[in-house]
């Protein structure tokens, strides 16, 4: 990828060698890092080398000239006017193009500081517009002629305020294993970014849980990325996540993709270790019976934390374990709990993130004979 930004853009960080330069330099951090739990090959997930995110944040710069979008500088001095992104998925960069000359164009400009993209591979697009200002009628009548002009969807936002002209979300076709998965993207809601990483880090996934059967057990579900294919190789599968609009999502995904056999339950992981050790009943599991569950497979996408000693203790109940990771160094740390009680029976990279030092981890555990 080509880009006049580099090495002055705080985004894209690791540029110099290219694509593949950049991926192999954190692929040999990985390679050591997790030598100590793996001696077989790490599969690895590229990325498209340009226009891969599907969300993307910019700030918005005001000078003499008009409006421009801008990022934080690499040497953190300041803000950096950018007229094109070539991270950014075709629909975003296109939206990119039109969206300031029609908002100074409307008037709409005030104090307007921010400019957050989230787009579908179908081509929709919806923007959220972050203000330093009360947002009133005027504004709203102004934003529905902007979504009319562009074709897109608008969401004013400025503190203790969210205003959505049509909608807040874009539905999102993703092809996993041969077949075509509907999501909805909620505005402000997690979700993957590369969608093209996404679906083979789903695939990936779906194979290392291919013939092992019962019901699967999911904490930190979010919007059922995951969850929706993975009801395929289970029974049953219970599923939790924190977010009051993460879980509403998942359930709507349900619906979209024919699915009825997960029960979605908004609950946070160590909330869901008492109800299933019966240390305390949560009205949130009205209805569902966890002594209808033959749990023996754990699957876990954490925040960058990770897990910790007494989430890896619960985890270590599990015959078996899939863990995705966004943070490697956690990871690690988490490993050394797990290996206590597991092998890791297979491991891949996924470039979620390219031109960056991240790199998402999956990995697969299958408890040690023995072992209680």
């Amino acid at each position: 990828m080509q880009c006049n930004y580099f090495g002055i853009c705080g985004s894209c960080r690791d540029y110099e060698n290219g694509y593949e330069g950049q991926l192999e330099h954190k692929l040999s951090v990985v390679r050591e890092t997790f030598a100590p739990f793996f001696r077989g090959e790490i599969e690895i997930v590229r990325s498209p080398q340009e226009r891969f995110r599907s969300r993307a944040e910019f700030k918005v710069y005001h000078d003499e000239g008009g409006m421009s979008y801008a990022m934080n500088r690499m040497d953190r001095q300041g803000m950096l006017r950018i007229h094109e992104c070539g991270i950014v998925a075709e629909p975003i960069a296109y939206a990119m193009k039109r969206l300031l000359p029609a908002i100074s164009e409307l008037g709409m400009g005030h104090k307007l500081f921010g400019a957050d993209f989230l787009a579908s591979g179908e081509g929709e697009v919806l923007v959220s517009l972050l203000y330093h200002r009360k947002l009133d009628d005027e504004w709203l009548a102004l934003a529905r002629r902007l979504e009319e002009r562009l074709g897109i969807g608008v969401i004013g936002r400025s503190r203790g305020q969210k205003i959505v002209v049509s909608r807040d979300y874009v539905t999102e076709t993703l092809r996993i294993a041969g077949r075509d998965y509907r999501y909805v993207h909620i505005e402000n809601s997690f979700t993957q970014p590369n969608p093209r990483v996404n679906e083979r880090m789903v695939e990936w996934s779906l194979a290392q849980l291919e013939g092992i059967g019962g019901d699967l057990l999911e904490l930190y579900c979010g919007a059922g990325n995951f969850t929706i294919p993975f009801a395929s190789r289970f029974e049953r599968v219970l599923a939790t996540e924190i977010s009051k609009s993460s879980i509403a999502a998942a359930r709507e995904n349900m619906k979209l993709n024919g699915v009825d056999n997960i029960d979605f339950v908004r609950m946070s992981a160590e909330e869901f270790t008492m109800a299933l050790d019966r240390v305390r009943v949560f009205n949130r599991m009205e209805g569902v019976d966890l002594d209808d569950y033959r749990l023996k497979t754990l699957f876990v996408d954490p925040p960058r934390a990770g897990l910790g000693e007494e989430p890896c203790a619960f985890a270590s109940r599990f015959e078996h374990l899939l863990y995705i990771s966004c943070n490697p160094e956690t990871l690690a740390r988490d490993l050394e709990i797990l290996e206590r009680t597991h092998t890791v029976s297979a491991m891949a990279a996924f470039d979620q993130f390219p031109y960056t030092h991240h790199l998402e981890m999956g990995v697969k555990l299958v408890k040690k004979e023995g072992v209680a």
